[in-house]
């Protein structure tokens, strides 16, 4: 072989090699990039984590003008707008008021209840049916020792809860507090709110705005789709709930609407919950009583605000997964307590909007990367030898 044919095949060689070198340094590029925003998402999320009390208040007061700010417009076309304000958290001011007094009252009621039956077991008499119930115990194989230890368990039970009364006041209050906060700088939120908008709009610069104004539509719509619309499903299910069992003179049906409103926030967990509690509480009402709340608990869930309402509400709203939703529930829990868990599922539904929208537009500029796909044939279209043979004779064919 020449001295010339040698070079020749060296420097293909050298070109062939360059290509290949190029990717490698791009595909090592794009990792380290992935890489360092994974670094800074972390050092964002401790960071929250150590402010995550005030982060937590800020974000329930903008959830709150958020959701009284259309009730204050709506007041502001027939009144001034300092008082359509006021007027608006009065009007939320008192049903919150309403429903506290209906689960504090509930509450006295079944603590006083609960003090008297303590009262009657450390009585005599209630000594004595306590011994009958052991004796029965017995009767059935199970031995007295178990019963003592059962009875020491419960009483160290309730001294522990009694024990902690004092906390858990001073935990109210300090929440108390905090909701205090929380409303003083929603009203701030509802007042500048539309000046913050409006800035985000038209003050910035123009070659982001688009992608800003892209950004507050999909919060809007997924954000304000889900909380107005989980609010009025919510509000619908109370009252079904409670007007049903008060029919059927079901117990503390007030507490029990209250309950529903609560926990209707909580995905997929909290319709079981509620509906468990209403059978429970149904229970004294005799086998008959318990299976009509349970299957009125069915289809006020299942059929009235799952298959009906919520399509409609809804419509404009993108859905999340029940997988999603749980996965969001349970990492927000984990990584900031129970508001955590509240604001997951939203968030979880904003960052599902974003996404998609982001694919469809970046799917719209390369249509060269999503050819058509071809549509198979219809029978009509097949030789008649074809039309009868099974798919993988038709294939070979």
């Amino acid at each position: 072989m020449s001295q010339h044919t040698t070079d020749l095949i060296h420097e293909k060689a050298s070109t062939d090699k360059l290509p290949s070198g190029k990717a490698g340094r791009r595909r090592l590029l794009m990792a380290l990039t992935i890489l360092v925003f994974l670094v800074i998402g972390a050092v964002a999320l401790y960071a929250i984590s150590l402010i995550v009390g005030a982060v937590l208040l800020l974000l329930f007061s903008a959830l709150l003008a958020y959701l009284i700010y259309p009730l204050a417009q709506f007041l502001h076309y027939r009144l001034p707008h300092t008082l359509a304000i006021i007027i608006a958290y009065l009007l939320v001011a008192g049903v919150l008021a309403t429903g506290l007094f209906l689960v504090i009252t509930s509450l006295i009621r079944q603590s006083s209840t609960l003090t008297q039956s303590i009262q009657f077991l450390l009585s005599p008499a209630g000594e004595h049916q306590l011994q009958s119930v052991a004796d029965s115990l017995g009767k059935l194989g199970i031995p007295k020792d178990q019963v003592i230890q059962f009875e020491n368990q419960l009483l160290a039970q309730v001294q522990g809860v009694l024990s902690g009364l004092l906390p858990f006041l001073i935990a109210f209050f300090s929440n108390i507090i905090s909701l205090i906060v929380g409303v003083t700088l929603s009203v701030y939120f509802v007042i500048d709110g539309p000046l913050i908008v409006g800035w985000l709009r038209l003050k910035t610069p123009v070659s982001q705005r688009n992608t800003i104004t892209f950004l507050l539509h999909i919060l809007d719509q997924s954000l304000g789709g889900y909380f107005r619309g989980s609010l009025l499903l919510a509000l619908i299910g109370a009252l079904g709930t409670s007007i049903g069992l008060t029919l059927l003179h079901v117990p503390y049906a007030a507490l029990l609407g209250v309950l529903f409103f609560l926990l209707y926030f909580l995905p997929v967990i909290g319709g079981y919950v509620i509906e468990a509690l209403c059978v429970l509480t149904a229970l004294e009402q005799g086998w008959v009583v318990m299976l009509i709340v349970a299957v009125y608990m069915t289809l006020l869930q299942g059929l009235v605000l799952g298959q009906i309402l919520t399509p409609r509400i809804f419509s404009k709203a993108v859905g999340i997964h029940p997988i999603v939703a749980l996965f969001a529930l349970f990492a927000g829990a984990e990584l900031f307590g129970a508001l955590g868990g509240f604001f997951a599922v939203p968030v979880a539904g904003v960052l599902q909007q974003i996404i998609m929208a982001l694919w469809h537009r970046w799917k719209d500029e390369h249509p060269e990367q999503f050819p058509p796909q071809e549509m198979p044939l219809q029978p009509s279209a097949l030789l008649p030898e074809q039309q009868g043979l099974p798919f993988w004779l038709d294939e070979r064919s």
